[in-house]
């Protein structure tokens, strides 16, 4: 591949990585054709992009972006494929369910929300980062529920407020 080639590759690699919040290195390397085809499959239907990278343009368009973390340096060894993806968890969450029939693909670092994750055994910890949906979602619901409990307490108690008020007012006649 000329010079010329791989700045092209690492120019685009580099935008991506930009203008992606989140973004996996991963290893498939073991994965068969049939396997690989269907975590590619499972990537489309989701919304991530899946790429095979090589780990020098790799660093190299992470330099170019100003990205000095010198952990996820170290683990651009072997093979890498890199997810991309607008919401923070489903890429762990698609890792998580494609290892139930096997052992790839193996996380080797997150970018994730601007925080770095490094390591397989940080799994679990991406797959319970909520999404800027779900806190929403989280936050609506903590509104709503002092309204509600008000509202069914008045509307449980209307027969007893209806006699209440029946009350008083035949004792003020």
């Amino acid at each position: 591949m000329k010079k010329e080639e791989k700045n092209v590759i690492i120019d685009r690699l580099a935008e991506q990585l930009k203008g992606t919040p989140n973004f996996y290195l991963t290893d498939i390397s073991t994965l068969n054709a049939k396997k690989t085809t269907a975590l590619r499959r499972k990537c489309f239907e989701k919304q991530i992009r899946l790429v095979v990278v090589k780990n020098t343009l790799l660093q190299k368009a992470l330099e170019k972006i100003g990205f000095s973390e010198t952990d996820i340096f170290g683990v651009l060894k072997g093979s890498t494929s890199i997810m991309f993806a607008e919401v923070a968890n489903v890429p762990a969450k698609l890792i998580k369910e494609f290892r139930a029939t096997g052992d790839k693909p193996v996380l080797k670092a997150a970018y994730v929300q601007e925080s770095l994750y490094v390591g397989d055994q940080m799994l679990d910890e991406l797959v319970n980062i909520k999404s800027r949906e779900e806190l929403i979602a989280d936050i609506a619901a903590l509104l709503q529920s002092p309204a509600k409990n008000v509202i069914s307490a008045l509307q449980s108690g209307k027969h007893t407020l209806a006699g209440l008020v029946e009350t008083l007012e035949s004792r003020a006649a």
